[in-house]
């Protein structure tokens, strides 16, 4: 029987356990994982940090990536490499913090060609995001000599892979970070300037020196509002979490005297031709990308630990799980 991570509303939350095929959800397609990952999402599900978690008992984990095993649905067949993000797997149907799990084949994409199921979960929903981050602002018309481009909560998942992707792309990144440590990585992944993100906490006037092009925000609250007070004429901002604060304290200002643009970004429910469209960039970047990332892998049974770490802000990079381990 396959092993999964439980989380309950009672202690101990979060149990590593044997699942027979009748706990399984009732869906069309079986999926053998090989990797999942550890999110923000995640941390705040297994920790019971945030209101994640829907039902109980839950598998979390909104993320993963392997073989099918078992397929009622024409799409996929035996032995075809899937990836599963978002959906609200993880928060109301089980998910990827599992050695199998049945799944919807709706919510599945196939796995690029050149990718490996553990290069797909070292992106994840942070590097999907990312990508379509980087998709928006492009679509909105910013192009590489607009200008510098602010990336915050730049040592984060989504962060350090938006710092990579606009760096390739052309542009000039402006890493924006609360763990000066990782600054010399951040350089490495391709940021021309280190900025600390207390610059940006405090509370900003309507409006500021313009120094953005455009930015990628993964925190939302003060944060964004500074980065919108400091854009540029006509500036793309991509908003795509609230690590920081999920309220926005700002005026109309930009937008009606620089002409800003404030573009939403989701990955969890986006529709299959653009989530298969940002998979398939993604396959076209270099090997050396995924190289670079910093990457721990850990077995179920240390979920929980690294999940507080998590909460804490004691992690960088991405964080890979790997069930059969």
């Amino acid at each position: 029987m396959p092993r999964a991570l439980l989380v309950y509303d009672d202690e101990p939350r979060a149990r590593v356990e044997m699942l027979d095929a009748a706990r399984l959800p009732e869906h069309a397609v079986t999926v053998d994982i090989d990797y999942s990952d550890l999110n923000y999402k995640d941390a705040l599900a297994v920790t019971g940090s945030g209101p994640i978690v829907r039902h109980y008992p839950l598998v979390p984990g909104i993320d993963f990536a392997g073989s099918v095993a078992h397929s009622d649905d024409d799409r996929y067949e035996p032995g075809d490499k899937v990836i599963l993000t978002g959906w609200g797997v993880g928060e109301s149907h089980w998910g990827g913090f599992a050695e199998r799990m049945t799944i919807d084949p709706d919510w599945l994409v196939p796995c690029p060609g050149p990718l490996s199921t553990r290069q797909t979960m070292l992106l994840g929903t942070a590097g999907l995001t990312a990508m379509l981050a980087l998709m928006r602002l492009e679509e909105a018309g910013l192009e590489p000599g607009d200008g510098p481009v602010a990336v915050t909560g730049a040592s984060g998942g989504v962060g350090s892979w938006a710092v990579q992707m606009l760096a390739h792309a052309g542009y000039e990144v402006h890493a924006i970070t609360g763990k000066p440590e990782r600054n010399d990585w951040l350089r490495e992944l391709g940021a021309s300037e280190l900025l600390p993100r207390a610059d940006f906490e405090a509370k900003a006037r309507p409006l500021e020196k313009q120094r953005w092009a455009g930015a990628v925000d993964a925190l939302g609250g003060p944060v964004l509002a500074t980065l919108l007070a400091q854009g540029r004429y006509y500036a793309r901002i991509a908003t795509v979490g609230l690590a920081g604060d999920s309220a926005l304290p700002t005026t109309v200002m930009p937008f009606i005297l620089r002409g800003a643009s404030l573009l939403g970004v989701d990955s969890a429910y986006i529709p299959f031709e653009r989530r298969r469209a940002a998979w398939q960039r993604i396959a076209s970047l270099p090997h050396l990308m995924f190289e670079r990332m910093a990457v721990e892998e850990i077995a179920l049974e240390a979920i929980a630990d690294k999940a507080q770490a998590m909460i804490d802000g004691r992690t960088h990079g991405r964080i890979l799980i790997r069930p059969t381990a």
